[in-house]
């Protein structure tokens, strides 16, 4: 069968036989649907897919292991991971891992096959809201100029970029480090400033930008004051 062969992991199989006939008319075809990580990751060797897309919504915790599977053969598959939304932790453990493409459910079929498109071309391929700050790194000051990695951040601070990589609330965090809701609230406002960045969101990102991905070791779930 012409065209680059598609090796889809997903527990939905609704959402499997709906992909497998928007790539119908396309330069991809589904080669193998696996409802099961292992089962999927046992035919990436068998089946030799160019890509391998794979539900981060079910199979997020073992992305990692999925990615040494791909690289373990002689021509690596690209990887895209499908999500229905967008989590600082899953995206975090993608970036991490080595993901091609990191793609939403509610894109629309030709915005998908586009980006398969691309992914085969070497590309990285990211949420159209995300892209800029993740490849471009368009967190910038005041006066134009980038902000430099970690120059100005308390080891305070540094941890709790990581708990929002983590997708940690401030009473999470508060609990994790052994503060007051308070204290983390001023130090976020802090980071805020100090990064140039206008919410959590754009905050956790810019971490993962500059290596802050550590989780941070738990702490007793009541906070001191």
């Amino acid at each position: 069968m012409d065209g680059t062969p598609v090796l889809h992991i997903d527990r939905n199989q609704l959402f499997r036989e709906g992909l497998r006939r928007i790539l119908d008319d396309s330069p991809f075809y589904v080669s193998f649907e696996a409802s099961s990580f292992s089962e999927g990751a046992s035919q990436i060797v068998a089946q030799k897919p160019g890509i391998v897309i794979i539900d981060t919504d079910g199979y997020g915790e073992v992305l990692p292991e999925l990615m040494l599977c791909a690289r373990s053969v002689a021509v690596p598959p690209r990887v895209v991971v499908l999500t229905n939304a967008v989590a600082i932790p899953r995206l975090a453990s993608a970036l991490g891992a080595g993901v091609d493409g990191y793609l939403l459910k509610d894109m629309s079929a030709e915005a998908l096959k586009q980006s398969l498109r691309l992914v085969m071309m070497g590309e990285k391929v990211f949420p159209t809201d995300l892209a800029d700050l993740l490849i471009n790194n368009r967190f910038v000051t005041q006066n134009g100029g980038q902000t430099e990695r970690n120059s100005t951040l308390s080891e305070r601070e540094t941890e709790i970029l990581a708990c929002l990589v983590n997708g940690h609330s401030n009473k999470a965090i508060a609990n994790r480090l052994q503060i007051t809701e308070g204290t983390v609230k001023v130090h976020l406002k802090g980071v805020l400033k100090k990064i140039h960045a206008q919410n959590r969101t754009q905050a956790a990102i810019w971490a993962l930008q500059h290596g802050i991905v550590a989780d941070v070791t738990a702490a007793p779930e009541v906070a001191h004051t």
